[in-house]
């Protein structure tokens, strides 16, 4: 039996019941974009090892065996029993937003008024600012070519909407807690925009505390005007049932700079997708990235900077540290187009594993269009040094701890680079415990 066929034919019959329930409001821009999404969907099916960007990843299988579609429209609740506080950073002022099961929660979230400053629901945001979110919605993030984009467009029920207006500096983070108790298939879907001379810093935490597993389809779209500047952080840390597809897009223009963390410490299957248009002069990106997948876990990260005008400057650096029968992918891609001159772009994957078991598949990219460049790309994959841990034995360190050390310092090259102190010594705590089980 096809499974991706059988699911292809219960998700268009989803949307088809998704359609007859809309009320006359079919007709709408968005629900337009929605319904050539589908038709996306529908043409791509979920992507198998045919597929070069998903040849080593399992997600398709898993999602057919784990999961029911004909649930897919099912209402989600809001509702969280315990206390929300008991998932919160330690020690980090910050404006935050809650997502029980996919759906925005006012009750949870606490957001401080703050001038040029507007966080909403995106609902709320679409029916408060519909043109600005027709302009934007789905201009970014490619659903002909990739099927999980094509799924959200055309079945994502909320998200949130961030709004910076120009010459807005936001003090505080903005934190959002993407939480999960159930199983559920969760379409969530975010839009941030940030004005010319902005800066903003935005954090998605991702928990899951249910004992089943969940699927969650992620689609970010982010914006950096003129001179702006956005430090964005992806942490899977608490997912230990989650299977997960992010596609986070963002566009550049002139002057911006833009940084990325992705922090994926546990999860059963996490496929993460960043891909970056640089599309304007003198553009910085900054690309970090550390999984430490352990069991049968695996970590897919998929990255892509598209450099369209020149001098612009691009860094990427992802570790991994992998154990037991984990697998780990990183496919990372640097475009620098013919006008792209005088760009500089580096990237590096560097990988240790830790048992004979564990499985690392990476693929740098360069595909270079212009003559004035300077670019670079290198992976290695190897073991802890026998040397490093006998210098560190020999000054009496167990071998525990002297392992524990030199992971530590492996990873460190990523996370000291994270600028907000709390949400640093969050991480390392996580770490830590990793480490030190």
């Amino acid at each position: 039996m096809d499974t991706k066929k059988d699911i292809k034919e219960i998700l268009t019959e989803q949307f088809e019941q998704f359609e007859n329930a809309l009320n006359g409001q079919s007709q709408t821009s968005l629900h337009q974009v929605r319904k050539s999404a589908m038709a996306s969907f529908e043409k791509l099916g979920f992507p198998d090892k045919t597929n070069e960007f998903y040849k080593y990843s399992t997600l398709a299988i898993a999602l057919s065996k784990e999961f029911d579609f004909t649930q897919i429209l099912t209402k989600k609740s809001t509702e969280f029993e315990g206390d929300v506080n008991d998932f919160f950073i330690a020690g980090l002022e910050a404006h935050v937003v809650v997502l029980v099961n996919g759906k925005f929660s006012e009750k949870h979230s606490e957001i401080q008024d703050t001038e040029g400053l507007e966080i909403l629901s995106f609902s709320g945001a679409y029916k408060k600012n519909k043109a600005l979110v027709e302009r934007h919605f789905s201009k970014y993030a490619e659903d002909k070519n990739d099927a999980y984009t094509a799924l959200n467009t055309a079945f994502f029920e909320d998200g949130v909407f961030i709004k910076v207006s120009n010459n807005v500096i936001v003090e505080k983070p903005i934190i959002i807690y993407h939480i999960t108790d159930n199983q559920e298939i969760i379409q969530t879907r975010n839009l941030i925009l940030v004005g010319k001379s902005s800066q903003v810093d935005v954090i998605e935490n991702y928990i899951s505390i249910s004992e089943e597993n969940n699927f969650s389809n992620v689609v970010s779209e982010i914006v950096l005007e003129e001179n702006a500047t956005v430090d964005h952080y992806k942490l899977q840390l608490k997912n230990k049932q989650a299977y997960h597809v992010g596609n986070t897009q963002v566009y550049q223009t002139n002057n911006s700079n833009f940084t990325d963390f992705t922090i994926s410490l546990q999860g059963q299957l996490l496929r993460n997708n960043l891909n970056i248009v640089s599309d304007g002069e003198n553009c910085e990106t900054n690309m970090y990235g550390l999984y430490l997948p352990k069991g049968k876990q695996q970590v897919d990260n998929y990255t892509v900077v598209d450099h369209k005008k020149p001098n612009s400057y691009s860094n990427e650096l992802y570790k991994g540290i992998l154990d037991e029968k984990s697998t780990g992918t990183f496919n990372g891609k640097i475009y620098v187009q013919q006008a792209a001159q005088k760009t500089n772009a580096f990237q590096s994957n560097k990988n240790i594993l830790l048992s004979d078991d564990a499985t690392i598949n990476t693929k740098p990219q360069l595909e270079i269009w212009a003559d004035d460049v300077k670019c670079s790309h290198g992976t290695t994959t190897g073991q802890l040094d026998d040397e490093q841990m006998f210098y560190l034995r020999s000054r009496g360190l167990s071998k525990e701890s002297a392992r524990s050390m030199l992971l530590y310092a492996f990873a460190l090259e990523v996370v000291e680079n994270i600028k907000i102190e709390p949400l640093k010594n969050y991480i390392d705590k996580h770490i830590y415990k990793i480490f030190n089980q």
